[in-house]
């Protein structure tokens, strides 16, 4: 079990920089390290997990990357990955349309649910409940807008177990996968979908490279991450017009982003902020904004510089 400190997760520090290339200069990472640290604990009580790869450099550095938090709308990337790689499969079609319903079964007895507009960031999606919607159009509306009714049509289809299998082959093992959104029997037993730092960026370094599934399939997923809609997180400490490829996630006290941030001229980075236990969600959105800030200057100035 991890120990939690206030301000800061009590788990080890785990720091990796790559040796600078002769002809450049290269920041350390302690020195991210410290004012990411400086940051977290300025908000009192605040539990932040933090993974940070730069898939140019190999430049590294978690935070408590391996503790499980409640995944909340980021466990719609391996869902996202189960639809399309299902559809490499022939298991389901991209195009083909589904009966859209807002009727569910718990997983702890069967029993129905429904979910509410007025609790879902993609209130719209409920104007199409009796019509047949495309697979290819709920899997973006459930990453773009984060449709919770659009994910629980997904799952419906593809099945959360193959999506947590999923995730596992691809190297996040401690992602969990177990169900839909809005199951309020399973919240009340404790069965939620769970996942850490360390395993959303490994997902979403995996989508990068091409690895995750076929290479059309993987752009096609980093296109619609790049399409997000929800932009006050990672992409707000960024310069605009930074291209991220990202899924946040939030429920009561519980805030997330996982990103690819594309810099010109070199491969992106990934960054995967996870917080809890902050009960105003402004500061937790602030906090995100301010560690990616503190990540995107490290990785500017990590930039080889030319000497003659």
């Amino acid at each position: 079990m991890h120990l939690l400190l206030r301000g800061l997760l009590a788990t080890p520090l785990i720091v990796t920089c790559l040796t600078a290339p002769v002809g450049a200069q290269r920041p350390a990472v302690g020195t991210l390290s410290a004012s990411i640290s400086d940051r977290i604990r300025s908000v009192p009580g605040a539990e932040v997990a933090v993974s940070y790869r730069d898939l140019a450099t190999g430049d590294s550095l978690d935070i408590g990357a391996d503790v499980d938090f409640h995944a909340a709308s980021t466990m719609k990337i391996p869902v996202m990955l189960e639809v399309l790689r299902a559809a490499e499969a022939g298991r389901l079609g991209l195009d083909q349309e589904i009966l859209l319903v807002n009727r569910f079964h718990s997983i702890v007895d069967g029993s129905p649910y429904s979910l509410d507009a007025g609790e879902d960031s993609d209130s719209a999606m409920y104007a199409r409940v009796g019509q047949r919607v495309p697979v290819r159009e709920l899997m973006e509306r459930m990453i773009v807008r984060s449709s919770n009714l659009a994910t629980n049509a997904v799952i419906a289809l593809v099945g959360a177990a193959r999506a947590d299998s999923t995730a596992h082959a691809l190297g996040a093992r401690n992602i969990r996968v177990l169900r839909g959104v809005e199951d309020g029997k399973a919240f009340q037993k404790g069965l939620n979908n769970t996942t850490t730092a360390r395993d959303l960026g490994t997902l979403l370094e995996a989508i990068e490279k091409r690895s995750a599934a076929s290479p059309r399939s993987c752009t096609a997923m980093l296109d619609i991450l790049s399409r997000q809609e929800f932009n006050g997180e990672i992409p707000a400490g960024l310069p605009p017009g930074t291209r991220v490829a990202h899924k946040t996630g939030q429920i009561t006290g519980v805030l997330h982003d996982a990103a690819l941030v594309y810099l010109p001229g070199k491969a992106p980075y990934v960054l995967v902020v996870l917080t809890r236990n902050i009960d105003n969600d402004r500061v937790a959105r602030t906090l995100i904004a301010d560690l990616s800030r503190l990540v995107y200057e490290h990785v500017a100035r990590a930039a080889p510089v030319t000497t003659r």
